[in-house]
């Protein structure tokens, strides 16, 4: 099965390159992380390589590493920030995989104990909210 092309005007690559604004909590040479806008939870984050690549399926190998450093990082700094029992870390890879954004990208969700993740309903978060929440990230990066 051939793959298809990556899409350089994805959603995600225009929020790297800076067209379209976002609540950032960790940036370098390699990765940057930022609030979800329709997020599943408080604190709901997305860690995405600056490399292009649909998923992980076609991803450069060299990007793995790294992403997942600053995934490990990130999952440390929102339990810490939110208070949270545990986090959720999810990769979608393609249509039947439930992946809607074709740029490479992990989820990075606080979970607490009897609390359901929200269904993605397409329900943009106030941006208040996350700024307010982005803040806290950074804080517990900050140490």
């Amino acid at each position: 099965m051939a793959e298809a092309a990556y899409d350089i005007n994805n959603i995600f690559a225009k929020i790297l390159r800076g067209e379209i604004p976002s609540h950032r909590v960790y940036e370098d040479d390699t990765v940057v992380a930022f609030m979800d806008v329709m997020p599943q939870g408080p604190g709901h984050t997305l860690v995405v390589p600056r490399a292009p690549s649909r998923n992980l399926l076609d991803a450069d190998p060299a990007a793995l590493g790294p992403l997942f450093v600053i995934v490990q990082k990130i999952a440390q700094a929102v339990r810490q920030a939110f208070g949270a029992d545990g986090v959720t870390v999810l990769q979608f890879n393609e249509p039947a995989s439930g992946q809607t954004v074709y740029h490479l990208h992990v989820h990075v969700i606080p979970r607490f104990e009897g609390v359901p993740l929200k269904p993605h309903t397409g329900q943009m978060e106030k941006p208040e909210v996350l700024a307010e929440n982005a803040g806290k990230i950074r804080m517990a990066l900050a140490g």
